[in-house]
Parts: structure tokens; sequence; C-alpha cells
């Protein structure tokens, strides 16, 4: 069984690419991105007129400031922003990007399906390293940055997925994501939870990460690999293969692909060491410890 096709009214779809055109054709010409976001935003929550008013000098309540600021991501901090290793060149570009993706999701139109998924997509060229054709990211999908993320052709994200890309993440071709899911590419010290590892965290073609399951930084998910529903994997799949359970491990081979796939017994192996990457943190910048509590063991 596979989707159908849907299609909007003519109006509608007029109306549709018209505006997804004209905020594409916005973010890629060299107009100041944060300008842009705080433009859309406005009229996407139907703000326009007390904007107007406040610009114009015009009395507004604290409560009303404070939601029109909001618009214009310079004015917010997103949680990554405290990372202290964050690339801020980069992370200048995608925050504003983020911020719009976040808030477009806090809109009703984000409910009309049809719009909503070509309108992500439209960011997402904008936002990740690189994105293929035919993706479909549908609502509530969060990321640590957005630029460190590269995904293939005709990915699937469902609701309320976590992508984190403190370290840098790859999505295959093909891939399924389903909704709750949350994948990794950072780690931290289990005595020093300040200290954090970051990795590449590789989700190969064709895989599929299924409901409210997680994968830890630097996992690599073979090819046409199923990690099942409510797993926890910190291990490699290899390709072909149904990993399930807490750890999650390697259970079967999928049906018909026994001949190419290696077997149940070289599984569950773990190699994230050979995908940490090195992580330096800028001269300039003043580090502090959130915690503010000294771990330091009796035993070293």
């Amino acid at each position: 069984m596979t989707k159908r096709h849907v299609s909007l009214p003519p109006l509608a779809e007029e109306g549709l690419r018209a505006f997804i055109s004209e905020v594409d054709e916005r973010l890629a010409s060299d107009e100041d991105t944060c300008d842009v976001v705080e433009d859309v935003l406005i009229d996407l929550h139907g703000d326009r007129e007390a904007y107007e008013r406040w610009q114009s000098g015009e009395d507004v309540s604290p409560a009303e400031r404070v939601r029109l600021q909001g618009y214009d991501p310079c004015n917010a901090t997103l949680e990554s922003e405290y990372y202290a290793e964050k690339d801020e060149d980069a992370f200048t570009e995608s925050k504003y990007l983020q911020w719009l993706w976040r808030q477009f999701d806090a809109t009703p139109m984000a409910d009309n399906v049809e719009f909503a998924l070509r309108f992500r997509r439209m960011i997402a060229e904008h936002l990740f390293e690189e994105v293929g054709d035919g993706c479909r990211f549908f609502k509530g999908i969060t990321f640590t940055y957005g630029h460190n993320i590269t995904v293939g052709d005709n990915v699937v994200i469902h609701d309320d997925v976590h992508l984190d890309d403190r370290g840098k993440l790859t999505i295959g071709d093909r891939v399924s994501i389903s909704d709750d899911a949350h994948v990794y590419t950072h780690d931290h010290d289990s005595v020093d939870q300040t200290h954090v590892d970051n990795y590449h965290t590789i989700v190969e073609d064709d895989a599929r990460i299924t409901y409210d399951s997680m994968v830890r930084a630097g996992v690599r998910l073979g090819e046409n690999s199923i990690l099942a529903a409510k797993s926890s994997v910190s291990r490699d799949v290899p390709a072909h293969h149904v990993a399930a359970g807490t750890p999650a491990e390697s259970v079967a081979i999928k049906d018909g692909w026994e001949s190419v796939a290696d077997s149940l017994d070289g599984a569950n192996v773990d190699r994230r060491d050979q995908r940490k990457l090195d992580t330096t943190v800028p001269d300039d910048v003043t580090q502090f410890d959130e915690f503010g509590r000294d771990l330091s063991p009796p035993d070293r």
C-alpha cells in the first residue's frame, strides 16, 4: 500500500507557490536574513497592523512589545547558542532560518500539510548543509544548528523528531524517521557531564528509525536496517539487520536479505570512536560551568 496524491484547489495552489517562491528568492538574495525572517513571521502570525502601530511610535503594552520584538530572530536566543564550540559564522545564519522554521510551526498554517511540507522543504535548502529531492519534513522537528545536517533524496522525517547536529549528521536516501525519535551527534562524559564529545552519526540509505527510538552519537545505521520502536542503539547496526531493545542489539536479518547481510554473530560492535570529531573552543570564548559542582571522583 502506498500514498495517494492530494492537491489543493487551483487558487490555493497559486497562492502557496507565490508565497514560497517569494520567501525563497528573498532568502537567496543579498537581503539581510534576519529582516526577511522578521517580515515573514509578522505576516504569518497576522500581526502586521499591531507591528505598524508599534513602529509608528504608538503605545503598545509590554506584552505586545515582547511579542512583536520576538518575530526578529536577533531578539531571541536558542539553547545551541550557548554551546562554546559552535561555529559562530555558520550559526549566525542558521539561527535565523531555524527561528523561521520553529515559529512557522507555531502558526495554524503548519497544520496545512501540503503547504507546510513544501515550505519546510524550501527552508531546508537554505538551512541544511545539503538536502536532496522529494524530502518531507513534518511538524515539530528540531535541530541543534541545522548547518551540520546532510539529507539525501526522498527522506521522510515525521512529527516531533530531534536531529542533533552538534557534531555531524548524515542521512542517506529514502530514510524514514518516525515520530518522537531522537538522533544524536554529541555525548556527555559519565563522570563530568560538562565534557562533551562530538561525533559523526550516519544513517545509511533505506534505513528506518521507528517510533520513539534513540540513536546515540557516532552510531552508523547500515543500509536497509531497522531500529525497532522504543529502542536505544549505541552500537553500529549492520546493513539489512533489525535491531531492538535498550541497549539495542541486532536480533534478526530482514526476510529476503540473508544472502547479502553479515551474520548476526558479527553484529553489535561499538565503532563510535572511529567517528569522534576533533572539537575546539575559540580562544576568545569565556566558558562557564552551568552546574558549578565538584564532581572529581575520589579514586582519581
